[in-house]
């Protein structure tokens, strides 16, 4: 049985009190390593390592170079390790391999590069004289000791989405992975030392006892980072409140994908199941509501529904699943009860909707690719974020209704649309309340391009230079340049005038 440990002031090291606690895989239902308990002690000691870090300019004060080429080293440790990375991130969240390998951890390593680049090129505005008697110089500097906490979606992407800025810009993490899918992070923490971050620059704790409700209100921190469910976010802004923290918030989703009458339906219908099932729909930014033409609405149907039907649920460590398992029990009952109360509101399950039981992995939480259909708005399978292999089909009639009914929802984190018509889909993406908005494709990203929501989806981007105003603070240093002792303006507060 394999054993991880927590990093904090540049040691790997066990929980306070010893205990560990069994990790899972979800799709076996089977235990596959033990990972420390973490303790209040523990969290304590992270953050004092993280603050005496900072405070004594170990990483905030290198020069940027030097930052950087700590940052590609450990991007180039992350891609060292990719294939043992990939296989921990499989077996702890139940996805197919082919998502871990091809997907996740290589955007993981591209984030951390383009943010080791990007830490050469943390600077203010240029230098001008604006009073006309001083000199205004803009500094970007570090807020200071980051806390960080992501989601068992995508640990590992998130993981390198919240340290890779964060660190890029000079500041000490304190990183709380998600209690369901810790071992990539810890991982990561034998990968941190190797690479040569300074002791106590970056701490991976694990999950225990009001460890996270802690971690958020603690007076030594500075900022919060969270991915995570809306509710999560709203108790972070909670915490955070009581002292004044930042806030960085990636939360829900209920994405809109929207097919207009002159789109490409083959294209549109992969297009959705891509968008509607990627990581077994545990995805934010998945394609969950998918509004069609009225006019092409069984043409699109026809297509969709014989490709969903196709879609290949297994063992996720074959190379020919499609779709693995949900990530727990608790979610597996979830997803089913809002399929269960959608069927009893009067929606009508097209294929899907219950269980799948897979020979060999009785013990997993497997549920079947689902389309339900909806016309109804305010129905709840049509605003409430299922995060499940659960997708709505709804018809509509004309641009203005559909572009209406997109925006009503609480969430405004992502939205595409399928046209042939460049002034419809300018319209849209306009129109939309959504930080993301794709053209004819679902689902890709750049790490040079920010990622964020609009409304209840959260606050602030991830990845891209935009990352750099949510991990740094703006300072305006003022330099005066006559030397004289007395200037024109004091008699306005002292004097008379000269």
């Amino acid at each position: 049985m394999a054993e991880y440990n927590m990093l904090i002031n540049g040691q790997l090291i066990k929980s306070s009190t010893g205990k560990m606690v069994d990790d899972l895989n979800p799709a076996s239902g089977e235990v596959i390593a033990q990972v420390p308990e973490s303790s209040l002690e523990d969290m304590q000691h992270a953050v004092t390592a993280a603050r005496e870090a900072f405070n004594d300019g170990r990483w905030s004060n290198l020069p940027h170079g030097a930052r950087a080429a700590t940052l590609e080293k450990l991007a180039s440790l992350v891609e060292a390790h990719a294939g043992e990375l990939a296989e921990l991130e499989s077996r702890d969240t139940g996805k197919p391999i082919k998502l871990a390998r091809d997907s996740d951890i290589p955007f993981a390593i591209d984030n951390l590069r383009f943010f080791a680049g990007a830490a050469r090129h943390l600077a203010g505005v240029a230098a001008s004289e604006y009073s006309g008697g001083h000199t205004s110089v803009i500094r970007r500097e570090p807020v200071g000791v980051v806390a960080s906490v992501a989601p068992w979606n995508y640990p590992f992407m998130m993981l390198a989405w919240k340290i890779g800025p964060a660190l890029a810009a000079g500041n000490s993490v304190v990183f709380k992975p998600s209690p369901e899918t810790p071992l990539t992070a810890l991982k990561l923490g034998e990968l941190a030392l190797e690479a040569g971050i300074p002791d106590g620059v970056l701490n991976i704790i694990t999950d225990g006892p009001e460890v996270a409700p802690s971690l958020a209100s603690h007076p030594g921190v500075n900022m919060v980072s969270i991915t995570g469910s809306t509710r999560s976010g709203k108790y972070v802004m909670r915490a955070a409140a009581e002292t004044v923290k930042r806030v960085h918030l990636e939360l829900g989703g209920k994405a809109p994908f929207i097919v207009y009458e002159d789109a490409d339906i083959e294209a549109s219908a992969y297009g959705a199941v891509v968008g509607g099932y990627v990581n077994c729909g545990q995805d934010c930014t998945a394609a969950t509501r998918i509004y069609v033409h009225e006019s092409i609405y069984d043409r699109f149907m026809e297509s969709f529904l014989n490709k969903v039907k196709q879609i290949r649920v297994g063992d996720p460590a074959q190379e020919s699943t499609d779709m693995g398992s949900l990530i727990s029990a608790k979610q597996r009952d979830a997803v089913e009860g809002y399929v269960e109360r959608a069927l009893r509101a009067g929606a009508n399950i097209l294929t899907g909707g219950k269980r799948a039981f897979l020979p060999g992995f009785e013990k997993g939480f497997f549920f079947e690719p689902t389309v339900i259909a909806e016309d109804r708005q305010d129905a709840e399978i049509v605003q409430s974020e299922v995060f499940g292999p659960v997708v709505v089909v709804s018809r509509f009639s004309s641009e203005e209704e559909v572009l209406r009914k997109a925006n009503g929802v609480m969430y405004g984190l992502a939205a595409s649309v399928w046209t042939k018509d460049i002034y419809k889909a300018m319209r849209a993406s306009k129109t939309l309340q959504f930080g993301t908005v794709w053209v004819n494709d679902h689902l890709p990203l750049a790490s040079e391009m920010p990622h964020g929501g609009y409304k209840e989806s959260g606050i602030g981007k991830d990845m891209s230079f935009y990352s750099f105003e949510e991990y740094t603070q703006i300072k305006h240093v003022m330099i005066e340049l006559s030397g004289e002792a007395r200037k024109g303006w004091h008699y306005t507060i002292f004097g008379d005038p000269a």
